[in-house]
């Protein structure tokens, strides 16, 4: 099964953290917050403007974000726990 979001919307999938502090100590899974940090999966058209014109989005499938902690909505799709959000939700790209 595929999914397209629609209008500015995008789904994107968490990055895990790390599971170790720079000091070594191990952190345990339910001490763990959430990684406010993912890859994007696939991206809607676009949001209309007030003449209808579709205004294409700034991110596209593959770019690394960030992402305000409470952002989006989880969901599972094919098994996989992916978040859906709009794309101001967005905070940045992260670039290498």
């Amino acid at each position: 099964m595929s999914f397209r979001p629609l209008h500015d919307r995008v789904v994107v999938r968490r990055v895990d953290s790390e599971e170790k502090t720079k000091g070594g100590i191990i952190i345990p899974d339910t001490a763990k917050e959430k990684p406010s940090e993912g890859v994007i999966v696939s991206v809607g058209p676009g949001a209309r403007d007030e003449n209808g014109k579709i205004n294409a989005l700034d991110v596209k499938a593959g770019d690394r974000v960030l992402f305000g902690k409470w952002s989006g909505t989880e969901v599972k799709l094919n098994g996989e726990d992916l978040l859906i959000m709009k794309e101001s939700d967005i905070m940045g790209v992260i670039e290498a």
